[in-house]
């Protein structure tokens, strides 16, 4: 893994434990490209962009305000594992795939990760109470769909953080509070369904 990268475009590893972080981000590829092998969970043949473009949104927004944060389609963790690398924050991953779910569950335990709840089923489907701080998913649906299928998990003082493409402004119509960041072709959007 190319750390020289990584450091190089992640303004606030500057305030981290780099030691531990890029120890546990290399015990992870070697987890991911094991299991890669058996189970192909994933098509990536490199993890240093999609580690990067996991933890960009950091250098933009404070994420203190969130202890409890859910990702919606965890798949392989991009990018809950590694925002819970780097955020004391207690993590729900939903991840219905018997593949993807085993496999995050092996990177919890290899990596010592007691910040993640993994759960094996959709969040549609979960019988969990509580609200969310922070509701994050990376390439997973359409905004409008996702408010429906979290619904039960966000309040007026939960944020929204989605990983989008070049299509975001396209999706963005039916939203009044929203704030984006840019990095390459990433745009980072938060936003507030429930704030007028």
């Amino acid at each position: 893994m190319n750390f020289s990268s990584i450091k190089t475009n992640l303004n606030f590893l500057k305030y981290c434990d780099n030691e531990d972080f890029f120890r546990k981000l290399k015990l992870y590829e070697e987890i991911f490209f094991v299991y890669q092998k058996v189970h192909n969970i994933s098509n990536y043949k490199s993890l240093e962009l999609e580690i990067i473009d996991s933890l960009k949104v950091l250098d933009f927004k404070d994420f203190a305000f969130a202890k409890t944060i859910i990702d919606v389609g965890s798949g392989a963790g991009f990018p809950a594992i590694f925002l819970a690398l780097v955020l004391n924050s207690s993590f729900y991953l939903f991840e219905p795939n018997q593949k993807k779910a085993a496999f995050l569950f092996l990177v919890k335990s290899e990596l010592g990760l007691e910040n993640l709840i993994i759960k094996k089923e959709r969040i549609q489907d979960s019988k969990e109470n509580f609200k969310a701080d922070l509701i994050s998913s990376r390439a997973f649906s359409k905004i409008n769909d996702l408010l429906g299928l979290c619904v039960n998990f966000y309040d007026e003082n939960s944020l929204f953080l989605l990983y989008k493409g070049s299509r975001l402004e396209e999706e963005l119509e039916s939203l009044k509070n929203y704030e984006i960041f840019e990095y390459e072709k990433r745009k980072y959007c938060f936003f507030s369904p429930l704030q007028g």
